[in-house]
């Protein structure tokens, strides 16, 4: 699936601001139609896979706070949910 203009939004402010070694958004908004949140025209449900070597040495918590960080103004906004799967490259 393609990702409308918040996901590539997302994609461009975590490469911008992590420079990721790999990163996926994948917008999973289709399988939360009716819930809390959704909106027909969708992009308010994404999953974020990102592996940086920004992330070194940093605990999981403050990985998943450097993402909120970055895509604080979309968090207020457009999207609704989104699950962080972030980590530091192998050594």
């Amino acid at each position: 699936m393609q990702l409308g203009q918040v996901g590539q939004t997302i994609t461009e402010k975590l490469s911008q601001a992590l420079v990721p070694q790999a990163l996926e958004v994948i917008d999973e908004s289709h399988l939360h139609a009716g819930h809390s949140g959704a909106r027909p025209e969708g992009e308010t449900h994404f999953r974020v896979k990102i592996q940086a070597d920004a992330f070194a040495g940093k605990s999981l918590i403050q990985r998943h706070r450097m993402v909120n960080e970055v895509l604080a103004e979309e968090l207020n906004g457009p999207v609704h949910a989104l699950a962080i799967s972030a980590s530091a490259p192998p050594a």
